[in-house]
């Protein structure tokens, strides 16, 4: 029998610009998954530093660890921090 060999597979790694970023954040949220979205919003901090984000959101390493795992509820301002300090806009639209 032949040993398999399973890779770990971290999307943060391959989230390397701002538009793959946008659409990636997108699908996860037309997923209707918050956790889902806040984990993938995790990843693109990720992608992004953790440390870099915090400093350009005022936020605390700790504090953003925190609010993107499952189950969390981070505030609606926390989002918005964390957003412009990755570089995006959240933008609405009808269905």
């Amino acid at each position: 029998m032949k040993d398999t060999e399973i890779l770990e597979y971290d999307v943060a790694e391959f989230l390397d610009n701002d538009e793959m970023i946008a659409e990636y954040l997108t699908a996860a949220l037309e997923e209707d998954d918050f956790d889902f979205f806040l984990s993938a919003f995790d990843d693109v901090v990720r992608a992004k530093g953790m440390s870099n984000i915090a400093k350009r959101s005022g936020l605390g390493r700790e504090s953003l660890y925190k609010a993107f795992q499952p189950g969390s509820k981070p505030q609606t301002e926390t989002i918005l921090k964390v957003a412009n300090a990755i570089g995006l806009k959240l933008e609405f639209s009808p269905n």
